[in-house]
């Protein structure tokens, strides 16, 4: 996973997932990763990346994560799973650099 973030205007953040991996979930993954997207988009656009503020941030992997319901809907799976990712990024998880 990898975090460009560009002081010049206009700012520039660029996230890179390698790979978003659904264990036990009955979802559309098509739907799960635009809803993803979306929610990671917004709360980038909102908070920021903390972790990046001093230049480029290459995170091998975030881990302890929370652990969702399996019931979820593809959106709702999607949102929550972009707020666990943006938490790690801003500083709320385990990362492996």
């Amino acid at each position: 996973m990898g975090v460009k973030h560009s002081s010049r205007e206009p700012r520039e953040i660029r996230i890179d997932v390698g790979e978003l991996v659904l264990d036990g979930f009955r979802v559309d993954p098509d739907r799960v990763s635009a809803s993803f997207e979306r929610e990671l988009s917004r709360l980038v656009r909102e908070h920021g990346v903390p972790m990046a503020a001093d230049g480029t941030l290459a995170l091998e992997a975030l881990s302890g994560l929370p652990p969702l319901p399996a019931g979820l809907s593809a959106r709702r799976l999607g949102q929550e799973l972009a707020r666990a990712v943006h938490a790690g990024l801003s500083g709320r998880g385990e990362v492996t650099r």
